[in-house]
């Protein structure tokens, strides 16, 4: 891991939740910027350069939502992981259109916070790495056009952005066509190993990833393997 300070964001309207927050990132090593409402924490974000964001979803001012939607704008790269006492699934697929990478749901420990923090950071580490060069920037998925430099999938006339993740997903696919690759698999070759999080995240980002390559109505691209995981058919 590299050995400059890392500098967390952490937008929290409660302020022992949030103190916890801090003392334990601090406690890590990391630099902590605080923000109690969405609107301050677009203003800190913009004035600053952050390596990843603790978003809590219901904040005063301006939601996690609208939050996350605007630092996305900003910045397509940085990790944020959204914290939620909700457990409805609808709002957690919302953060992940969005753009969120993970979320947590309240209550957590902070040693899971922790954890999490680590994951994205070795993620993003693994990003950034020289890759071996690509033979093309751009690939077909079935009918669609995905652009890596962009982040776009262009299918026809329409054509959808894409998180990270979306691609890194796309990728797997693609290099892998006609396999069945279970979740496990897939996770721990877009999330990593360290993932903590469930499959239901996956199945989620997988929704969202047909609605941006797949023609409206029963998916054709990427099968369900029910009891194992997904296959690309082209």
């Amino acid at each position: 891991m590299n050995t400059h300070q890392r500098k967390v964001l952490i937008v929290e309207d409660d302020p022992a939740i949030r103190e916890a927050l801090e003392e334990a990132v601090m406690q890590d090593g990391h630099a902590a910027i605080c923000a109690a409402d969405g609107g301050e924490a677009v203003r800190i974000f913009s004035g600053g350069a952050f390596d990843l964001v603790l978003l809590d979803i219901m904040l005063p001012v301006m939601s996690g939502y609208d939050v996350c939607r605007k630092i996305r704008e900003k910045n397509r790269a940085v990790p944020i992981i959204m914290l939620t006492a909700k457990g409805e699934e609808i709002d957690k697929v919302l953060g992940l259109e969005l753009g969120a990478d993970d979320y947590v749901t309240k209550p957590f420990g902070l040693r899971e916070i922790l954890a999490r923090i680590h994951a994205a950071f070795r993620r993003q580490e693994a990003n950034a790495a020289p890759a071996p060069a690509a033979p093309t920037d751009t690939f077909y998925f079935g009918e669609t056009l995905v652009d890596r430099k962009r982040f776009t999938a262009s299918l026809g006339k329409e054509s959808s952005e894409l998180t990270p993740r979306e691609l890194n997903l796309l990728e797997v696919f693609h290099r892998r066509k006609g396999e069945v690759l279970s979740r496990d698999l897939l996770l721990n070759e877009v999330w990593g190993i360290e993932y903590l999080g469930t499959t239901r995240t996956l199945d989620q980002h997988i929704a969202q990833v047909r609605k941006k390559v797949e023609r409206k109505g029963t998916p054709q691209l990427i099968k369900t393997v029910h009891g194992v995981g997904y296959q690309y058919v082209g």
